[in-house]
């Protein structure tokens, strides 16, 4: 018999602390073909994705895939996320959180983001996509050193509220 994997149970555990604690939880997800979000909204293969009580409904944090409704510029969409592809889950308020390791399986390099007609791709009265800003997981925040202001060099997460 094969072992369950952990990785369902901390996502679900650590989504339980950040509501705890009046936090908000996102997730960092990486996107495929099997991750079914609103496309438009993608950047550089990943999306971040708020799984709060506020933001979602009828979620459900299973064992193979989280799934929830959410709204996207104002129009509902159904989500779909394997837990294989989630990278992180973090509270959008401090940071903290947990990163996970997620392996490419073969031919994933050229299936993120394909460039066939999807179901979620913007329609003609949606917004453009491209004036909205998406934040980069949190947790990639503590990486940077405390002396990066002396380098003078500009961040490259942006601050979204």
């Amino acid at each position: 018999m094969q072992e369950i994997s952990t990785k369902p149970y901390l996502l679900r555990a650590l989504y339980e602390w950040c509501t705890d604690n009046g936090f908000t939880p996102h997730i960092a997800v990486r996107v495929d073909n099997q991750t079914r979000v609103p496309r438009q909204f993608v950047r550089d293969g990943e999306i971040v994705l708020n799984i709060s009580f506020e933001a979602t409904s009828q979620l459900q944090m299973g064992n193979e895939l989280i799934e929830f409704n959410a709204r996207f510029s104002g129009k509902s969409h159904k989500i779909e996320v394997p837990v294989a592809n989630v990278l992180a889950i973090y509270a959008r308020e401090n940071g903290q959180g947990m990163a996970f390791p997620v392996e490419m399986a073969p031919g994933d390099a050229d299936e993120v983001l394909p460039s066939a007609q999807d179901e979620y791709e913007a329609s003609a009265d949606a917004p453009a996509a491209h004036d909205e800003p998406v934040s980069e997981p949190a947790v990639s925040a503590p990486e940077k050193g405390a002396d990066e202001g002396a380098k003078g060099g500009k961040g490259h997460l942006k601050v979204v509220k």
